[in-house]
Formats: structure tokens, C-alpha cells, sequence
């Protein structure tokens, strides 16, 4: 299969979108499809796959580092999980597939900060850690307007008290698809 047939949509956005289609329709997982931008099949990193429907978050699955061989099977990984697996979420069915807007966030590397002041929530995501626990947060999300509600968020989502003691990251992401 070729991305190419979808020249209108961005590779990243089609690959997320052609790969649930298939996972829903089939139960199967595609393989890498030929004619890929060698950014995605030759380079790693860490993808977040957001679905929403009528606006809302309908799922939403990533990984922080790469966890496969490329971001295009970092995508195909994370656009099932997204779909199929998110916890917060019952499993995408067939008849909502036309109603799903796509993103995928391409993360690059964390890097540590010392403190909240150094977080800008449009520019950057953090992640919180606390022994094995961590949250994330990607930026630039709706609603999320100051960094100490980001950080709340992100600590949350990780089960850490915010009274506990805990490191933060920060990170820029590479959003393909819907820009909130």
C-alpha cells in the first residue's frame, strides 16, 4: 500500500488514520506502507496519536521514547492503542470512523528543568516523575493555560500527591494534524 493515493493529507495524519480504518474494519494490523519521507521510517521517537470526534477527545495513546524500529511504527502502535485501547474510552467501532479527526505529535527529546517558571504551555509538554510513576501532558492543549495547571494535570495523571516530591521535563512536540 502507498500513502500516496492520499496526497491532500498529511503522511503522518494518513498513516495514523489508514492503519485504525484497517485495525477496526479487520482486527489486523497494517505494515509499513512503501513510499514513506525516510523521517519516518528511518528515525525514533516518542508519538502521541490523539483521536477526537465532534471535538471532544475520543482517545488518545503515545509513547514517551521510541518503543519500535521507526515513528511510522511508533504511529501504527499508537493509532490502534489510541483506538482500541485507551482505558478512558470504549474501542472505536466502524461507524464512527468518519467522525474521527486525527493528530500525531512527533516528541523530541526532554530535557530537565528546575522549576514550573520554565514551562510555557503553548510551546512546551511536560512530564512529571516520582519514583516509577510519570504523567505527560502534551502542550498547547485546550484549556490547559497556565503551567501550574499543566503540571496538575500531568501529576494526576501519574497518581503523584502534589505535596510528594517529583522531577519535571519539558519537551517540544512536532504536531501533525489538528493544531489544539
Amino acid at each position: 500500500m502507498s500513502l500516496s493515493q492520499f496526497s491532500n493529507e498529511d503522511q503522518y495524519i494518513t498513516l495514523a488514520r489508514i492503519t485504525l480504518e484497517e485495525y477496526v474494519a479487520t482486527g489486523k494490523t497494517i505494515e509499513i506502507p512503501e513510499g514513506l519521507p525516510e523521517q519516518m521510517t528511518a528515525k525514533k521517537a516518542g508519538v502521541f496519536v490523539s483521536l477526537k470526534k465532534m471535538g471532544d477527545l475520543r482517545g488518545c495513546i503515545g509513547t514517551i521514547k521510541a518503543t519500535t524500529d521507526c515513528i511510522a511504527q511508533e504511529i501504527i502502535q499508537n493509532a490502534i492503542s489510541a483506538g482500541a485501547q485507551d482505558p478512558r474510552f470504549y474501542p472505536v467501532q466502524l461507524d464512527e470512523l468518519h467522525e474521527i479527526v486525527y493528530s500525531v505529535d512527533v516528541l523530541m527529546d526532554a530535557e530537565p528543568i528546575d522549576s514550573i517558571a520554565q514551562l510555557d504551555v503553548k510551546k512546551y509538554g511536560v512530564i512529571v516523575r516520582s519514583g516509577r510513576r510519570t504523567g505527560l501532558l502534551l502542550p498547547n492543549l485546550e484549556g490547559v493555560d497556565t503551567p501550574q495547571y499543566q503540571v496538575n494535570i500531568a501529576l494526576q495523571k501519574a497518581g503523584i500527591g502534589q505535596n510528594e516530591n517529583y522531577t519535571l521535563e519539558r519537551f517540544e512536540v512536532i504536531r501533525h494534524g489538528d493544531k489544539k
